[in-house]
């Protein structure tokens, strides 16, 4: 989240007025992430938060939208985007497609424990099968395709060995992705971003998952792989922890059990995982756009994470 496009109480207080959620008390921005912009609204009927889509176009986002939608009616605690008269739930502010969602309670857990990574490997699991029967259908827009078309990008601005490792971890994706048992691996739609700092808990108790907008269709398991290598890491250093991975394994298949493909393929997606984020954080950090508040990630996180992975295998 960040600020790329000012909006002022005027734009805000049109779009609650067509909402009828009536009158704008507080309007402010929000700080952290890199792709769109935030505010957090405070009016009559309660708190939201209101995004502007710096990227994603207004026939991409549907799908986000109305996953989001899909999942609260299913009990899964994320936001619920605000409809208007029409039931529409895209809308124009500034000139952006823009939501705005109710804002969930509680706070992120910066410095997970167990407790925390095993509730969130319970949620995911209720997610991923809440999900399974939504019908519209929008890859992962950060998948291998991506993958492949960035890492040109990036290449020049490294250093020969990190470089080196960059291509040979592409290759070697490329080549997973073309076995069985990959084929195999059970999907549907996915959060795809789901990090420390996008879920929320009022202390052991997780009140929510948010930030979808870098949902799409692709293999579960690489969801799953998303969040061990960002909750169950230690900070400093990439290496995995064993105690809160296991606690969020645990939980995981307490709701849905992983298949043989997943078992065989965990440490394909643990590196996987790794690798999307290097490259994203490369090329935001390379590549940057301006914004207010903005602070691009440091790419060298991903990369200790990678040879992490790579170095150590985890054993299931």
């Amino acid at each position: 989240m960040a600020v790329f496009t000012q909006v002022s109480p005027q734009d805000a207080s049109e779009l609650l007025g067509r909402l009828q959620l009536g009158t704008l008390h507080k309007l402010r921005g929000i700080e952290g992430g890199i792709e769109n912009t935030n505010y957090f609204v405070t009016c009559d009927q309660g708190q939201f938060v209101l995004t502007l889509f710096e990227r994603l176009t207004a026939q991409q986002l549907p799908f986000y939208l109305h996953l989001m939608k899909h999942l609260a009616d299913a009990g899964i605690p994320v936001p619920d985007p605000c409809a208007d008269a029409h039931g529409e739930i895209l809308h124009t502010v500034c000139g952006k497609p823009a939501a705005l969602v109710n804002r969930l309670h509680g706070q992120s857990q910066l410095a997970p424990q167990a407790v925390h990574c095993a509730a969130v490997g319970q949620m995911l699991a209720r997610m991923h099968l809440a999900a399974s029967d939504y019908p519209r259908q929008q890859p992962n827009l950060r998948g291998l395709a991506w993958w492949n078309e960035t890492v040109p990008v990036v290449l020049p601005y490294m250093l020969p060995e990190a470089a080196a490792l960059l291509q040979s971890e592409l290759d070697y994706q490329n080549q997973v992705a073309a076995t069985a048992s990959y084929a195999a691996l059970p999907r549907g739609p996915v959060h795809a971003d789901l990090f420390r700092d996008n879920v929320m808990f009022d202390g052991a108790s997780l009140t929510g998952f948010f930030d979808f907008y870098f949902a799409g269709v692709d293999t579960w398991m690489f969801d799953l792989a998303v969040c061990l290598n960002d909750w169950c890491i230690d900070w400093a250093s990439g290496a995995h922890d064993a105690q809160r991975a296991q606690a969020m394994l645990q939980a995981y298949q307490s709701v849905r059990p992983l298949t043989d493909a997943e078992r065989t393929l965990l440490n394909a997606m643990l590196r996987a995982g790794a690798l999307r984020f290097w490259i994203s954080r490369l090329w935001d950090y390379h590549l940057p756009r301006q914004a207010s508040m903005l602070t691009p990630h440091d790419p060298a996180h991903f990369e200790r994470v990678l040879r992490q992975r790579i170095n150590h295998p985890v054993q299931v």
